[in-house]
């Protein structure tokens, strides 16, 4: 693989958290009107976590994104704790609870990751169905998210594509189950081809607790192993990274 000096990442920076999630806005409106222009159904995939709350809240806010047609959005989750879907952990309550119910998109057109199965398997499989179906796809075809909105962990993953997991190298499956040792919950994720196959990715990071992984991320040697978050280095071209200015103040 290149080295990610041969790549030059995309990067813009927000003042601060709350500049950023407007700019996140700003990026899922334009994409979402474009696209809905030119084929009619927007499909995107959100993700959990502390960064994105604002940028959720803002989404039923913002004239912007409250204008859009909802009913041509087709919304699914990059990924999910292995929890009921109404837990305080679970990313759909999370966009449940800021956004859904204040904007028109109809329930068809949401497809949370269905966490109520005891078997984690059959849930990944059932969300793999689903995702096939709402795209149409053929037996070996991927899915092309028109956008994918990322987050980054502290020690590199993005979704919940794990250092010292299977996970990131899954490229069987569209969705896969993740099981964690050293927490309590296991979760189900989109896999690596998935979210490589996407038009236009947005990586969220936000703080200076970031800072430190964020420099070792984008100025590092490609390690997917270490840093899962590196497997979208042949795609870099479509990832825009929206960083805060205490998360950017190393780079």
């Amino acid at each position: 693989m290149e080295t990610a000096a041969n790549y030059k990442p995309n990067v813009e920076v927000a003042s601060d958290p709350e500049t950023l999630a407007l700019r996140s806005v700003e990026v899922f409106a334009a994409d979402a009107q474009k696209v809905i222009k030119a084929k009619s159904v927007f499909h995107v995939a959100i993700s959990g976590g502390h960064t994105p709350r604002r940028f959720f809240e803002l989404l039923s806010e913002a004239p912007k994104a409250k204008a859009l047609p909802w009913d041509r959005i087709q919304l699914f989750w990059v990924d999910e704790r292995y929890v009921p879907p109404d837990s305080q952990w679970s990313n759909y309550k999370l966009a449940a609870d800021t956004f859904l119910a204040k904007v028109d998109i109809p329930e068809q057109n949401i497809h949370r990751i269905p966490t109520e199965y005891s078997d984690f398997k059959v849930a990944a499989h059932r969300y793999e169905e689903t995702i096939r179906e709402v795209f149409g796809l053929g037996e070996n075809q991927l899915p092309e998210f028109d956008l994918v909105v990322l987050g980054m962990g502290a020690e590199g993953h993005t979704g919940s594509l794990f250092p010292d997991s299977y996970a990131p190298f899954d490229a069987e499956n569209l969705a896969c189950v993740v099981y964690v040792l050293d927490e309590k919950l296991n979760r189900i994720t989109l896999t690596h081809p998935v979210l490589c196959a996407a038009s236009h990715l947005a990586v969220l990071v936000c703080g200076q607790e970031k800072a430190d992984i964020l420099k070792e991320v984008l100025t590092g040697e490609p390690d997917e192993v270490r840093y899962p978050i590196h497997v979208l280095w042949p795609i870099l071209d479509k990832v825009t990274w929206l960083v805060d200015s205490q998360a950017a103040k190393l780079l």
